[in-house]
């Protein structure tokens, strides 16, 4: 019997092995003939050892000009025609887009579109995002509110927001709880010693908000804390929106903040940092730096927004802030720098929320179950 072929289609290597690994494993065992394509950089022999089929692109994530975006998407549509996959699934709103399209042109039957967080675009007030939102809505409303066509979100905020704008209708939108994180690679971390110790791990973006971590950090020290504040990650060149090099420096001057660059395993953050911390300002699934932490086992403080509020439960294991609030984020965290005991109670809670729903396995079984629905329906 020949086994269903499915093709993900992500911008970046890095990114799908570290957000899609879990879904395109589960395919996998399910009987999936697997094929990823993306942009390879550092992770080609990772990804075809796990049994999938490697097609490299040509595109960038960063801006691309109209004339670069006709390429990309005849350079995809090419693939598919090729391929004659099943179903194909598009991870992100670039590739959303671009693969939604290029599926049109090549007669695929069956999409799954993937958003992972709606983006600053959806998330910020400015003008600019506003003339971006009727745009990026205009298209989209074209390209997934089809038959054969199924959108995943991460959480229900998103969902609401989709079908609210009459994006997409609220028959062919799923709900799937993040990537999942793998709970034998995260397993329970001891506590660590030194409990003043924040992490934050995340690209270097200003949506993540690492400058106002860095702020309360300034405003801990101000009040007598020891506190020290963890930075994994780094700059990302091909976003506008990234800090610089300038910023990094500004905070390299901020006592107790230690930039440790982007990690190769994030484990190594927690198991120096006590507590995990994102103060977002919106667009998030839900972030996978979080979801690390919580299998950790680290008590967590976030923004209250879409994604954060799916990870961190007020009084339970952490505590969620208003978006650009330094001082509001220091005062969250001064109650665990302060007790050893609320870490730990509150880190317990954070592993087994990721347990109960938000584990990899879990996320790849809803996964595989959305694939099923739709080759049955279509």
């Amino acid at each position: 019997m020949t086994r269903p072929r499915i093709v993900f289609l992500v911008t970046e290597d890095w990114y799908f092995w570290a957000h899609r690994l879990p879904q395109a494993r589960a395919a996998r065992d399910a009987g999936f003939d697997v094929h990823v394509a993306t942009r390879v950089d550092q992770h080609r022999d990772r990804i075809a050892g796990e049994g999938f089929t490697l097609h490299a692109l040509s595109w960038s994530r960063g801006s691309i000009d109209p004339v670069g975006a006709g390429a990309a998407v005849a350079e995809i549509a090419n693939l598919y025609r090729a391929l004659s996959p099943d179903l194909v699934h598009h991870v992100s709103q670039k590739s959303i887009l671009f693969g939604s399209l290029a599926a049109r042109i090549a007669k695929v039957r069956r999409v799954v579109n993937a958003f992972t967080g709606l983006g600053l675009i959806f998330a910020g007030s400015g003008m600019r995002n506003r003339m971006l939102r009727v745009a990026i809505g205009s298209a989209l409303k074209t390209l997934i509110d089809r038959p054969g066509t199924l959108t995943l979100v991460e959480n229900p905020d998103d969902a609401a927001l989709l079908t609210s704008r009459k994006l997409v209708d609220p028959s062919r939108v799923r709900v799937i709880r993040g990537s999942g994180v793998d709970l034998t690679a995260y397993d329970s971390l001891p506590v660590p010693v030194d409990g003043q110790v924040i992490g934050l791990a995340s690209r270097l973006l200003r949506i993540k908000g690492i400058d106002v971590a860095v702020a309360a950090q300034k405003i801990l020290r101000a009040r007598g804390y020891a506190s020290r504040l963890l930075i994994a990650g780094a700059p990302d060149g091909e976003n506008a929106a990234s800090f610089t090099q300038q910023d990094l420096a500004h905070w390299r001057d901020v006592p107790g903040v230690e930039l440790l660059g982007k990690l190769d395993d994030v484990r190594s953050l927690w198991q120096r940092a006590a507590i995990g911390v994102l103060p977002s300002r919106g667009g998030e699934g839900i972030p996978m730096s979080l979801l690390e932490a919580a299998a950790c086992a680290r008590p967590l403080v976030a923004t209250d927004v879409p994604g954060c509020r799916e990870i961190v439960r007020n009084g339970v294991n952490g505590t969620l802030v208003p978006v650009d609030d330094a001082d509001a984020l220091a005062n969250a965290l001064m109650p665990l720098l302060d007790d050893s005991a609320l870490r730990e109670r509150y880190g317990a809670a954070s592993r087994a929320l990721v347990e109960s729903d938000l584990a990899a396995d879990a996320v790849g079984r809803a996964t595989v179950a959305v694939y099923r629905e739709l080759l049955a329906s279509v």
